[in-house]
């Protein structure tokens, strides 16, 4: 027997139990009084309670009170998924002057409530919550994990992301390292003129915001640089940075702004590529987008000169910007100009052609349809003579300002056409009697699927994100990657900018498209979840990782064959007994705790702080006796 498994044998335990009906989430379903009557009667539970809200004040003011009193020394709460209240449940224990980690979860809403209905859902939360009950008799106090953390951020990701998190960091007092791929600071904020909806030039933000970075004294920027190696943990990464000799010398003594390339810091790049090595405590990943690339023909894209995108319109409305009757795009009058909404973006399975990685954008990339009326406004108000057709989908423009320019769009007289995404419109070249050199079919729903022909000089296909190339960060980091290839943090709503990896944050629209203002919100929260893991110096880790039975163990070697987390497990030589000898040793900080080294171990020496087997075996047998006295009954 572990060590582990003696102490859980030496301790009488009182275990107490709090059901929460979830305003009537569960209760609708579940007779959670059946179930506290049930539990009362369950060997060492000492208290079986119930609440209409057990996350909230008075609920969490239950379970301290009969902590505080004595009345419990163990804690078993019946309610929504652990991933949403866990942390308030355990910071109520702490509250109460009990070890947090005295405490288990029964998730009786998503996994009863929400899939049964009537007897089987009683019956079933009951099972569940009798082996928790079973499993919280086993359960230790355990001492969280101290990790000491070096007060050193690094920032991958020049755009307004990174440069957000960096200025936000330092801010703060953090030192930070921005590492940028590109010569230029900025992003695609960069290769943008006029911010929708206010009207904001890009040029004068990414100026300003690039200008604190390069001028602020604790932080360093490399451009022309990536990351190629990583190692270490929270609080204590190694990285291996790699930068290259700038594709076009600059030695100027101050950074200057290159339209649409963004800023470029002074000073000269290196004569020839060098590698060098960063310690860091805390990594903020904001690599930020690309914009999707029409294959060819798609809308007569790469057939028609004609037809462009929108970031191509963007960029040469700026080099011209001035005002006349009709727009002027590479010397040739635009009477009419069509945009064509949603391109790369709502793609559907069976109606859009999968790129030739089998892959579709089935994801809204949310800022296009903004930009698309932006860009109409200003052709509309600026060149009067140039009519404006919008080929759209559904228009979608959520957020302050955004739906006035919708209005904006309508006044000014724009023309809106809707179609299906079955009856994708038609570019095509026009008759050279027609006067124009395209010509748009389209069926307009507007217009009771009327068959419309749109002539046009130009074509602008409204183009959605797609999130940068980061394989190589994936890879090294271990970082998560949604169905639609953007990095997926812990939870959308509870841990938006954190990553499952300790001390790794995300920003901007590396996870998922976002317009500036909610870009630099993101920036903002991944910049002050760094500094908090970073203040004090150290960071605390929850206890739940693998520990070794040192005299049960042998040394074989197939826990360190079976660990995920390469570096969370090795064999190293100790002293047992007056011999030296090689034995399995946790690195706590590395350690996923996923159990792969207590299912291979041959001696049984290792078990997983506070889910150890034990445990587990507890909350089976808990659970065949119940079936078991079912059984009985029928």
């Amino acid at each position: 027997m572990t060590q582990a498994k003696e102490k859980e044998k030496q301790h009488a335990t009182k275990v107490g139990v709090y059901i929460c009906h979830c305003g009537g989430n569960i209760s609708d379903h579940v007779d959670v009084e059946a179930v506290r009557r049930r539990l009362e009667k369950v060997p060492g539970v000492a208290v079986a309670r119930t609440n209409m809200f057990m996350c909230s004040d008075p609920g969490q003011e239950l379970i301290a009170e009969d902590l505080k009193n004595g009345v419990v020394d163990r804690v078993v709460v019946a309610s929504c998924a652990p991933s949403l209240h866990e942390t308030t449940f355990r910071n109520a224990i702490r509250r109460a002057g009990a070890n947090p980690y005295i405490y288990e979860h029964a998730n009786i809403r998503e996994q009863v409530s929400w899939v049964h209905h009537g007897a089987a859902a009683t019956e079933k939360a009951a099972t569940l919550v009798e082996a928790a009950a079973a499993k919280a008799g086993l359960l230790r106090p355990l001492t969280p994990i101290r990790v000491t953390a070096a007060r050193h951020a690094t920032v991958i990701g020049g755009g307004v992301a990174g440069l957000s998190a960096a200025r936000d960091l330092a801010d703060r007092g953090i030192p930070v390292t921005l590492v940028e791929k590109s010569p230029c600071l900025g992003g695609q904020l960069a290769r943008l003129d006029r911010i929708a909806p206010t009207g904001e030039r890009a040029p004068e933000l990414v100026r300003a915001l690039a200008d604190a970075v390069l001028n602020h004294p604790h932080i360093t920027v490399f451009t022309d640089a990536q990351v190629i190696a990583t190692d270490g943990y929270i609080g204590n990464f190694k990285l291996t940075v790699r930068q290259e000799v700038a594709s076009e010398a600059f030695t100027g003594t101050e950074a200057c702004y290159i339209p649409f390339s963004g800023m470029r810091p002074a000073g000269p790049s290196p004569s020839e590529p060098r590698e060098f090595n960063l310690e860091t405590g805390a990594i903020v990943v904001a690599t930020g987008f690309r914009s999707y690339e029409p294959r060819q023909g798609e809308y007569g894209f790469g057939d028609f000169a004609s037809v462009i995108t929108l970031p191509t319109l963007i960029r040469k409305m700026a080099e011209q910007d001035t005002e006349g009757s009709f727009l002027e795009i590479d010397g040739r009058r635009i009477r009419s100009v069509a945009m064509i909404h949603c391109v790369g973006s709502r793609q559907i399975p069976g109606i859009h052609p999968e790129d030739a990685s089998g892959r579709l954008n089935e994801y809204c990339s949310r800022t296009c349809c903004t930009a698309t009326l932006n860009a109409a406004c200003r052709i509309r108000e600026t060149h009067p003579g140039t009519r404006v057709y919008e080929l759209y989908r559904d228009i979608r423009t959520y957020g302050r300002g955004q739906e006035e320019l919708y209005e904006q769009a309508a006044r000014d007289g724009v023309v809106f056409l809707r179609f299906e995404p079955d009856q994708a419109p038609e570019v095509v070249r026009a008759d050279p009697t027609d006067g124009y050199p395209l010509k748009i079919r389209v069926t307009d729903t507007l217009t009771f699927s009327e068959n419309l022909e749109v002539p046009a000089d130009l074509v602008v296909l409204s183009t959605g994100m797609e999130p940068n190339d980061v394989s190589d960060l994936v890879e090294m980091m271990k970082l998560p990657v949604g169905v639609d290839r953007f990095l997926l943090e812990v939870h959308p709503k509870l841990r938006p900018v954190e990553m499952p990896v300790g001390g790794i944050f995300v920003a901007g629209t590396c996870q998922a498209p976002f317009d500036v203002g909610e870009t630099c919100n993101a920036a903002g929260a991944a910049a002050v979840k760094a500094a908090s893991l970073l203040a004090e110096g150290h960071v605390e880790l929850d206890p739940f990782v693998a520990e070794v039975d040192a005299e049960r163990c042998k040394g074989s070697g197939a826990c360190v064959e079976a660990c995920l987390n390469p570096g969370a497990l090795a064999l190293v030589e100790m002293q047992i007994g007056g011999q030296t000898v090689r034995r399995a040793q946790v690195t706590p900080a590395l350690c996923l705790g996923c159990g792969a080294c207590v299912a291979v171990c041959p001696e049984n020496a290792i078990d997983v702080c506070g889910m150890t087997l034990s445990q587990y075996e507890a909350m089976v047998d808990a659970i065949v006796a119940d079936q078991v006295a079912a059984d009985a009954l029928r």
